[in-house]
């Protein structure tokens, strides 16, 4: 059997890794495709030290980046309970439905924070009420919030 070359990739490559990656794949793969097409780069010992400095810069920012939503989390916690009006018909039903815009824009107008409105999960809302909806502000920070509907 060939000998595995290891490279560290330039790119990310669908089905073999991301950018900065060290892999071992077959030296015909390397030599015909990854190494010409820029994906991927020989390593030595100053591409190496070179992918551990990314790396480190990397979960630095990663940190940052979840101690702010834990800081975001806090203060929507903080408010504890968004209210957003809305036209009522016959038995408390409402026109039309609650929108994950309308809750970023009231957390928006609340706490001054922009949320990604496609990390709010919410319920079916058709009637007046209180209902709970989840906020994923990061991949391991999580909300939940009281979302108050009432008659405009």
């Amino acid at each position: 059997m060939a000998k595995r070359i290891q490279l560290v990739l330039s790119k990310d490559v669908n089905k073999l890794g991301r950018v900065g990656d060290l892999v071992d794949v077959a030296p015909g793969y390397a030599r015909n495709y990854l190494i010409p097409q820029g994906l991927a780069l020989h390593t030595t010992p100053g591409i190496l030290k070179q992918v551990e400095r990314r790396r480190a810069v990397m979960q630095q920012r990663l940190l940052e980046e979840k101690q702010q939503a834990e800081a975001n989390k806090l203060a929507i916690e903080q408010v504890g309970q968004f209210t957003i009006a809305k036209q009522v018909g016959e038995e408390d039903a409402i026109f039309g439905t609650v929108t994950d815009r309308e809750v970023a824009a009231a957390i928006q107008e609340k706490t001054g924070q922009e949320i990604d409105r496609r990390g709010i999960t919410l319920p079916d809302i058709n009637k007046l009420g209180t209902y709970k909806a989840e906020i994923k502000l990061h991949p391991d920070v999580t909300v939940t919030i009281d979302i108050l509907v009432v008659t405009n």
